[in-house]
Parts: C-alpha cells; sequence; structure tokens
C-alpha cells in the first residue's frame, strides 16, 4: 500500500463529483519554520479549519488556478497571514510568483522545488519535494490518482502538457501526490501511461475526422461514446486542444 511521507498530511476536502473524485486533495508538509499548504482547495470554511487546525501555516502554494484548488486562498490568507505562491501573480498573496523554473520555496527541513509543468492550464506547477530521505511530486491536476486529466482548450494546451508528461516521466519511481484521487506509486510509469494514452485518443481523433466528423462534438460522440455524458462537455474542451495540437499549434 503506498503511504504518504511523515512529513505529508492529506486533508481532502468535501468537494466530491465527476471531475474532482473523491474531492480535492490539500497536502500540509511540515517544516520548523510552520507547514507548507498547497491547495487549499474549495472555500468550505470547515476544512479549511482543519488544515489552519494542524498548525501554524508558513507559505501557501498553488499547482494552479482553477476554484477547486484555489478559490479558498483570500479566505485562508485572511486565518492564516501566510503568504500565497503560484505562477499566476494574479493569485498570488503578499509575495512573487513562481516565475523561475526550478527555483526552490525558502523553507527548512524540506527541499521543495518549483517545476513549471503547464498542459492542463497555462500556470500549472508541480512540486518536487524531498525530506527524510522520501521524495514526492505535487502534481496538482497534471496527473490524477486515477484516470486522466482533462485539458480544456483554449486554456489548455496539448503541446505544453504532453511536455511537462515527458519531464514528469523522467522522475521514476517518485511518488505522486495528485490534487485529486489516491497516491500513485511512481511518477515515471504513470507519465508514461498518460502520455501512451493521448497517442491513442489522437489516433482515434484523427480516425473519426477521417470518417467525416466535422465539429468537436461530432469527434465526442464518436471517440467518447464509452464515456459518461456528463462528462461530455469536458471531452468537448479536451477535443478542441486536440485538434488545435494537430492542426500544428503549440
Amino acid at each position: 500500500m503506498t503511504t504518504l511521507p511523515s512529513w505529508c498530511t492529506l486533508v481532502r476536502a468535501d468537494n466530491p463529483g465527476p471531475m474532482t473524485l473523491e474531492g480535492t486533495n490539500t497536502y500540509v508538509l511540515a517544516t520548523t519554520a510552520g507547514n507548507v499548504v498547497v491547495d487549499p482547495g474549495p472555500l468550505l470554511d470547515e476544512h479549511l479549519e482543519s488544515v489552519a487546525a494542524l498548525g501554524p501555516v508558513a507559505v501557501v502554494l498553488l499547482t494552479h488556478g482553477h476554484a477547486d484548488h484555489a478559490e479558498s486562498s483570500a479566505r485562508f490568507y485572511e486565518i492564516t497571514r501566510a503568504p500565497t505562491l503560484a505562477r499566476d501573480a494574479q493569485l498570488c498573496i503578499d509575495a512573487d510568483p513562481l516565475s523561475a523554473d526550478g527555483a526552490l520555496v525558502d523553507v527548512p527541513d524540506l527541499e521543495i522545488r518549483v517545476l513549471h509543468t503547464p498542459g492542463h492550464t497555462a500556470d500549472s506547477v508541480s512540486f518536487d519535494v524531498s525530506g527524510g530521505g522520501v521524495r514526492a511530486v505535487l502534481t496538482g491536476d497534471t496527473i490524477l490518482g486515477r484516470g486522466t486529466t482533462v485539458v480544456a482548450h483554449p486554456d489548455g494546451r496539448l503541446g505544453p502538457y504532453l511536455d511537462s508528461l515527458r519531464r514528469l516521466s523522467l522522475l521514476d519511481g517518485v511518488l505522486v501526490l495528485p490534487g485529486h484521487g489516491p497516491l500513485r506509486p511512481d511518477a515515471g510509469q504513470v507519465a508514461a501511461e498518460y502520455i501512451a494514452h493521448r497517442a491513442e485518443r489522437l489516433d482515434e481523433v484523427r480516425a473519426a475526422l477521417a470518417s467525416g466528423a466535422k465539429t468537436p462534438f461530432e469527434v465526442v460522440e464518436v471517440v467518447y461514446a464509452d464515456v459518461d455524458r456528463a462528462l461530455w462537455r469536458a471531452a468537448e474542451a479536451s477535443v478542441r486542444a486536440q485538434l488545435d495540437y494537430l492542426s500544428g499549434s503549440r
């Protein structure tokens, strides 16, 4: 069974759904300077109180700006007064943006390295964390605990997403702490699986176009026929990203 590192606590928000799985995973990383909170999540006071109850907060990190990960940032700042860092400057509170790929977050005990992993969104980042002899990567929605990630055009772009997956595929044996769903034991393996899945989907989209599909929705009807119709809107956004990629756009 895959277990959390000793320096990490998972607090799951009570916002389950087709897109959020069991709910948003908020991770609390313990340091002697205070906790590092990754993705405080949706605006649910009970959830924020549970996170804050784990101890003083040194800094808040966001993997990206979607509401189920970042909506509560301002409220959590009111509770903790901890600065919030994100790649998008508009999401930062009392801090500069995470503009330098590979930069280290200034906390003791843990090495937290910022990895720019755009694709799910333009501002998506992952956090490569090492401490106590254990290494893990917090991937937000770039890699999920199960299933695959929506790359919703226009903010989501398939070219950058595939580049991000290739980068994560180099992290052989590194524990994945995803934004939703259960932990995954090997970032390299799951990233490789994601890349293969995307290649298969692109082949299916090409085949749908060749068979006469004209619009993104018509592609969805063919390629995602076995997927719950409740997810077709998200699938259509993904198809738009796939068509954009096939057109040669990066």
